[in-house]
């Protein structure tokens, strides 16, 4: 199978994530699974903790999944926590989309009772909290604490400079160690950079034994999974009845009139003749 992994972050700017993060993937795929991985190259890729910024990478994901869906992928896996136009390309696509936070969080609820969250700095807690809110989980939260990486393009020395890295884990664990105290059972690093720091090191639990649910290894199997169920399932593995809808081919025409040629995956009355 063929695996679509879009990253929010610009190559060479995180040239050090970009390579752990291709050595994860490649250790936690299936051996006949192909992974592309597929960073922001028009505009951004660098602060996505800004909601504008964020809005305005969103875009170019939107655009990838239909270019993933005319090379033949079988899903499309958005690697940030975020996740960024999650609903619109579901809308888009006839292929799962997975994304990094909403998989984390129900993966999550299966490992314990409850689960906790990471986040990197003040700005992004409140979007991650939200997202949590969105997905109806807000009950399974037992906690949050944050790390105060107000720069996030700095955590990319983490994973070549050992004293950059062992800053940045202990201010983790430091904050995961709250989460525990405060009951969490499950800790999340609410960030993929942070996450493939901590696959990169090795670490798997914060204090008392509490396992660290690390995303990236989580979408990517997750990812594999989905796409085995959708073809049990006959193509029905994302619903389309009513959120995921796309329009009907009695509109179809009209709306590509004035928006382009969108929604590829719907023929209109007179290509169904």
């Amino acid at each position: 199978m063929k695996l679509w992994y879009q990253s929010m972050s610009r190559q060479k700017e995180w040239g050090s994530y970009n390579k752990v993060l291709r050595e994860i993937l490649d250790k936690v795929k299936d051996r006949d699974t192909e992974i592309e991985v597929h960073g922001i190259t028009k505009v951004g890729g660098l602060a996505d903790q800004y909601r504008y910024l964020e809005y305005l990478e969103t875009g170019e994901v939107m655009e990838n999944v239909q270019i993933a869906m005319k090379r033949g992928f079988d899903a499309f896996l958005i690697g940030n926590i975020g996740d960024p136009g999650i609903r619109e390309c579901r809308e888009i696509a006839n292929f799962p989309v997975l994304g990094l936070c909403e998989n984390a969080l129900h993966l999550a609820c299966m490992m314990g009772a409850n689960f906790s969250l990471v986040t990197i700095n003040e700005k992004f807690t409140p979007r991650i909290v939200e997202n949590v809110t969105r997905y109806q989980l807000e009950k399974r939260l037992a906690a949050v604490n944050r790390m105060s990486l107000d720069r996030i393009n700095d955590l990319d020395a983490g994973f070549t400079d050992k004293k950059a890295g062992k800053r940045i884990l202990t201010q983790f664990l430091k904050a995961a160690d709250k989460n525990v105290e405060e009951g969490a059972e499950v800790v999340i690093a609410a960030g993929g950079v942070v996450m493939a720091m901590l696959a990169h090191y090795g670490v798997h639990e914060a204090s008392r034994g509490t396992p660290i649910l690390n995303g990236i290894t989580a979408l990517v199997k997750m990812g594999e999974m989905a796409v085995k169920l959708d073809r049990i399932m006959g193509g029905r593995f994302t619903s389309k009845r009513l959120q995921y809808a796309p329009p009907g081919s009695d509109q179809i025409d009209e709306i590509r009139k004035y928006y382009g040629d969108v929604y590829p995956t719907v023929k209109s009355k007179s290509q169904k003749k």
